[in-house]
């Protein structure tokens, strides 16, 4: 590696990093998989008894004066009032925003963080979280719990995350649960990019409406009221006891 791309690579995972550099010794790779088994039950022990969630996702970068922070803010609460536990990355900016807003409304908060260099850490308005080593585990976990996904404003990870969502809503690999894509002209190119894929046939036109693109927190509730609630008859959780010992947790909500 030659020392300007040397600099350019930021700092990460070291383990995920070295696996991602190719083949290694089967002990090595075993090894990895057993780590990535470990963080795999983790998350999955600790998330167990979370109820249907709504994962919002956004940039980490946008400060509590800004007005998508506000809106975030906003329709988190609304997503607590409609009985939805909130998850979030967990870390500041808009996952900030909408994990306060659930916890304002009397909603439960979620976190899913990542270990990163800089920018994540587990912001104040969490109920509890997971803090993974490994990117991709942590969005099988923001995926899993989930039956609406709400994708504000952001940068490359939240762009990862909203294709993700959409592709495995396209090939069926999840159902097809609602997306709303919020802020029309932060998203305008990208609506005209998805727009020139369908003309070139890259992807079909029913492709263009597994989201809505929207400006309107009252159309929001209404598209996520319909497609995830009666969607699929979301009713009040049953609640299973937790098993201490395998580190399950429940945590109840209080609403207002």
């Amino acid at each position: 590696m030659d020392q300007a791309t040397h600099n350019f690579t930021p700092v990460g995972s070291q383990d995920e990093r070295v696996f991602l550099e190719g083949p290694k010794s089967r002990w090595r790779e075993f090894v990895f998989t057993l780590s990535v088994v470990r963080e795999f039950m983790m998350g999955f022990r600790k998330l167990h008894f979370l109820g249907p969630c709504v994962t919002v996702f956004g940039s980490a970068r946008f400060t509590e004066q800004h007005p998508y922070y506000e809106t975030a803010r906003k329709i988190s609460a609304e997503m607590a009032k409609l009985g939805f536990s909130v998850m979030t990355g967990g870390g500041p900016g808009i996952m900030e925003a909408a994990n306060r807003g659930a916890k304002e409304a009397g909603g439960l908060s979620i976190g899913c963080n990542i270990k990163l260099p800089k920018e994540q850490k587990p912001n104040p308005y969490l109920d509890n979280w997971v803090t993974f080593n490994y990117f991709f585990i942590r969005k099988v976990l923001l995926t899993k719990y989930s039956y609406a996904f709400i994708v504000m404003p952001g940068g490359y990870g939240t762009m990862d995350e909203f294709f993700e969502s959409i592709t495995l809503i396209q090939t069926g690999k999840i159902q097809r649960f609602p997306v709303v894509l919020f802020g029309r002209d932060f998203h305008q190119d990208l609506y005209k990019y998805i727009e020139t894929m369908v003309a070139r046939k890259t992807i079909n036109p029913d492709d263009a409406k597994l989201f809505l693109l929207t400006d309107s927190i009252t159309d929001a509730i209404d598209h996520i009221n319909k497609f995830a609630i009666a969607g699929f008859g979301l009713k009040k959780q049953v609640h299973i006891k937790p098993f201490r010992f395998l580190g399950e947790h429940f945590w109840p909500v209080t609403k207002k």
